[in-house]
């Protein structure tokens, strides 16, 4: 883009973000921006507009040197309509039961859009895409990525995006949920196609279903142990079921057990203290 305007934008790690220089892009579409006071505690970005649609260059640093080439950064038209943006891989991690019998949920969806412009959502109706998640979660949590949560909603047992997916670089989308301490079982909707679906599960004797599976092991992330399996080329309608192993075991959970075991050893002896007769 030929004269277009490219912002430089200082970003501390506490979150606060500022412009601190801009210039018109020249002929070719090139630029060079100015850092006035290098802080080695902030990182730099490039910004520019296109059609309505902010975008960003890659992250750099003060330390990464006086002078640095950015790689090109891509700006689109945008379109309503054009190939469906789709999913490239799907991350399920299930955690272990909690104290109430819940299971907390983190899904990390990676999606890429095949078109050659940016996809839009067409109305408040029709959303950029929209996926299902079990119908049985509950506490539907929006995550961070590279979709920002406002543009995320959830619909009844949908997942919906109204923010813009540029094309070429995969786009991630966190969310977490919970299923309820009374699902045993659940199914995960299949209602489009998937290149590949990665499942972690710290129940690491639960049982999965579905048309292919590898079973990876198990891996030690951060101190807590995850089944890890992977299906590849899920097609739209395919089965993928997890069935959990009973609930680990509690020694407060004897509890009750001990109280009745020495309540009737107690009454048994009463019992047969009172049939002794005496000497």
């Amino acid at each position: 883009m030929a004269r277009t305007w490219a912002v430089l934008h200082q970003v501390s790690m506490g979150g606060g973000g500022q412009p601190i220089d801009s210039t018109r892009t020249d002929a070719t579409g090139a630029y060079r921006l100015t850092v006035p006071r290098a802080d080695s505690g902030s990182i730099y970005v490039v910004s520019s507009w296109r059609a309505g649609i902010a975008y960003f260059s890659e992250a750099v640093t003060a330390r990464t040197g006086p002078n640095v080439r950015l790689a090109p950064l891509y700006v689109y038209d945008t379109s309503s309509t054009g190939p469906a943006v789709r999913v490239a891989r799907r991350l399920i991690t299930v955690a272990e039961l909690k104290g109430d019998g819940t299971r907390d949920v983190l899904e990390l969806v990676e999606l890429e859009n095949p078109g050659t412009a940016t996809r839009i959502a067409a109305d408040s109706l029709r959303p950029t895409w929209a996926s299902v998640i079990p119908s049985v979660a509950i506490q539907f949590r929006v995550g961070q990525g590279d979709i920002s949560p406002q543009a995320v909603t959830q619909r009844g047992d949908s997942v919906a995006i109204f923010g813009p997916v540029p094309p070429r670089d995969r786009k991630q989308l966190s969310y977490t949920y919970v299923l309820p301490a009374t699902v045993r079982r659940v199914s995960v909707p299949v209602d489009q196609p998937i290149d590949e679906v990665d499942l972690l599960l710290e129940d690491t004797t639960a049982v999965v279903t579905t048309t292919t599976l590898d079973s990876l092991g198990i891996e030690d992330i951060e101190g807590r142990r995850f089944a890890r399996y992977r299906s590849t080329a899920l097609a739209a309608g395919a089965p993928l079921a997890i069935a959990f192993s009973d609930r680990r075991f509690a020694p407060e959970t004897l509890v009750p057990v001990i109280v009745g075991v020495a309540g009737v050893v107690l009454a048994l002896g009463f019992v047969v203290a009172l049939r002794r007769k005496p000497r």
